[in-house]
């Protein structure tokens, strides 16, 4: 006959100390990774505002009749990158702040 292999049985019983303790942890513990998911989207957000900026900047300096128009264009391309990084973090600090 098979030998039947039994995992031991876990003690799942907690006192009120520790119990106290864990859900305080386990609260900072979805805190802090709300937080962290918060700010994630907050960066792809700003990586796709910085990708759409240079895109437009592109577009903008093919399009240009002259070497005025083409400054002119990455200028702007510049200033929309620098914007969505400056409002990226921004949102980052508001979000370490709420918190």
């Amino acid at each position: 006959m098979e030998e039947m292999k039994h995992s031991p049985t876990l003690n799942t019983s907690k006192t009120t100390g520790t119990a106290a303790g864990n859900s305080e942890q386990g609260t900072s513990l979805m805190s802090g990774l709300k937080k962290d998911c918060l700010a994630f989207g907050v960066s792809w957000q700003e990586g796709f505002r910085y990708v759409k900026a240079s895109i437009v900047g592109q577009a903008k300096k093919l399009k240009a009749k002259d070497e005025k128009e083409a400054s002119t264009a990455d200028l702007q391309a510049q200033k929309m990158q620098v914007e969505a990084a400056d409002e990226a973090d921004n949102h980052k600090k508001n979000i370490y702040k709420s918190m």
